[in-house]
């Protein structure tokens, strides 16, 4: 039959399963809203209030439902807007399909109104972009877009179409979507090779990252575990993979990791990295990084090995493929001296804070305690962040998400209202700092528009909290841009915006309000106001070994010498 690009672009919407998108309209795209129109009871769309909102919404549906997130945007300043969505997502390996309109095919390269070329521009931040001039090629590149998204180590893809293609008829045939490609490279030899360096080790350490989620490999990493009788860490991107209550878990490793991980990599004899980058928040000096130990790195992308930290031995491959077949061949073994440490070292180093005032640690603490550790928990980036990964023990994979890679202020609230679109059953909750919640706080409007029940906690100091830290300890300090003590009420914003509001100035206010925010169903901002001066602990300094992770105590004992 003959369909309208408009049409077919739906269409393949429809193929691939999309049941949810989110996007902003314009002239160039039109089409695709006028067609997407006669099919809202299949697909909704969700009027977010910035593209960039879009972008990040459709990035946490992504890494929530684990399917491929889309949004929408017309051409030009439409179409930039998505670039800090696109390219977070670039950076955290998260499956999306970002199709924007463009100007008519004759007019491209005129400098005509609201042209630009999407393509080019995000080129270095996506897996593959295209731009479609021609109607009879629309399906395919369309099809093709979300097999790259999904296959292999995934990522975004953008889609740019001219208007003129949207209008233009051609003839449709639906088809079944592409099997994504898991691209293992590894051979029997490499999986020998690493039994053997297993078999061997004394000391040995897990190191998880985010591939071990996006692999869906929570189960094997368990058993892989229990079998090498190893301790495991984890990164920010990591969170979830691993079971936060098990006595084996040491905790986060890096800048804000704590000392047991830090200590125990720096100590062990086999440093097994599942699914992670060796990115410089986690490894410091890569010199002095995990220098006692040979490495074994498994991973889905080539290349990834040897990018940052010089492997002993490395398999390319899906992570629950290649621990399928691990766990099928390791006999189990026994570590009990290192086991042992490593409890000492859990004892010796636990997080702490001051419990005495209001805390961001403590609001995480009691947001853990009251939702049972099942809320899916999205944050922006800085402070609360840290605070977030450290002291919410996360079960489950999933249940974080944050901007790991390119670190995006302003993240969390359009990823929360993605990420409950895809988990309605999920309590939803976005942890901020008042400076990254200024930058895209107009989402609140879209989570009232559509009565979306997430809610987002405000940890508020009056700076940015995580730069003023290190103007603390490393700029004798001198507080440049960094005190945000203005007139700024985030209650009555909230409350402009449509949703209920709550303002927290004490320890015994935060559990009745976390529990009223649940309670109400719909959108609530709760406005927690801390001290400007609270720090996140442990911390390694940049470039330096993780070994060199101080606290609080370390610093009042250096300071006092």
């Amino acid at each position: 039959m003959k369909l309208t690009g408009a049409e077919i672009v739906i269409e393949c919407l429809k193929e691939q399963g999309v049941d949810t998108v989110f996007g902003y309209p314009g002239g160039t795209i039109l089409n695709i809203y006028d067609a997407l129109y006669k099919h809202q009871d299949e697909i909704f769309h969700i009027l977010t209030s910035h593209e960039q909102g879009a972008a990040h919404a459709a990035d946490g549906y992504a890494r929530a439902t684990g399917k491929v997130g889309v949004c929408l945007a017309t051409s030009g300043p439409g179409a930039t807007n998505l670039v800090t969505g696109i390219a977070t997502a670039y950076m955290d390996s998260v499956p999306m399909v970002a199709i924007t309109a463009n100007v008519n095919l004759p007019l491209l390269g005129k400098d005509t109104f609201q042209e630009v070329d999407i393509a080019g521009v995000t080129m270095p931040i996506t897996k593959h972009s295209y731009i479609v001039k021609d109607v009879n090629v629309l399906a395919k590149t369309i099809r093709k877009a979300f097999e790259i998204a999904k296959s292999g180590r995934p990522g975004p893809v953008l889609v740019d179409i001219t208007k003129d293609v949207t209008a233009a008829l051609c003839e449709y045939e639906r088809q079944t979507p592409a099997i994504p490609k898991k691209k293992s490279r590894y051979t029997e030899e490499d999986i020998d090779r690493v039994v053997k360096v297993i078999q061997e080790s004394k000391k040995p350490y897990i190191y998880l990252g985010g591939g071990a989620i996006i692999s869906e490999a929570e189960k094997e990493v368990a058993e892989f575990a229990d079998l090498i009788d190893a301790p495991v860490c984890d990164t920010l991107m990591g969170k979830g993979a691993f079971d936060g209550h098990s006595d084996r878990y040491t905790g986060m490793i890096g800048m804000h990791g704590t000392k047991v991980s830090n200590f125990g990599v720096s100590e062990c004899d086999l440093l097994i990295a599942l699914g992670a980058r060796f990115s410089d928040r986690v490894v410091g000096n890569p010199k002095k990084f995990a220098s006692n130990a040979k490495v074994l790195h498994i991973d889905i992308d080539a290349a990834e090995i040897d990018k940052n930290i010089k492997t002993y031995t490395s398999v390319v491959g899906d992570l629950k493929e290649v621990l399928n077949k691990l766990n099928s061949r390791l006999e189990k073994q026994e570590h009990n001296t290192w086991m042992m440490h490593i409890q000492e070292l859990k004892e010796r180093y636990p997080l702490n804070y001051n419990k005495n005032v209001l805390s961001g640690p403590y609001i995480i603490e009691e947001i853990d305690r009251i939702t049972d550790g099942k809320a899916l928990i999205t944050t922006d980036v800085g402070q609360h962040q840290m605070w977030a990964a450290q002291y919410y023990r996360y079960t489950k994979p999933r249940t974080f998400l944050s901007s790991g890679g390119l670190g995006t202020m302003g993240y969390g609230l359009g990823a929360c209202i993605g990420a409950k679109m895809g988990c309605p059953d999920k309590i939803c909750i976005n942890i901020a700092g008042d400076g990254c919640f200024r930058m895209n706080m107009n989402e609140l409007a879209t989570a009232s528009r559509y009565n979306i029940p997430i809610i987002q906690v405000v940890i508020n100091n009056h700076v940015l909290g995580m730069v003023r830290q290190w103007q603390s300890l490393f700029y004798d300090h001198r507080y440049s841009q960094t005190v945000l003590d203005d007139k700024v009420d985030f209650a009555k914003v909230a409350e402009g915006l449509g949703c209920e509001a709550i303002t927290i100035t004490s320890k015994e206010e935060v559990a009745p309000a976390i529990e009223k925010a649940i309670a109400l169903g719909k959108p609530v901002l709760l406005n927690c106001i801390i001290d400007k001066d609270d720090c996140v602990f442990p911390m390694v300094p940049a470039g330096a070994p993780i070994s060199d992770a101080f606290d609080a105590e370390d610093l009042k004992n250096k300071n006092t010498k």
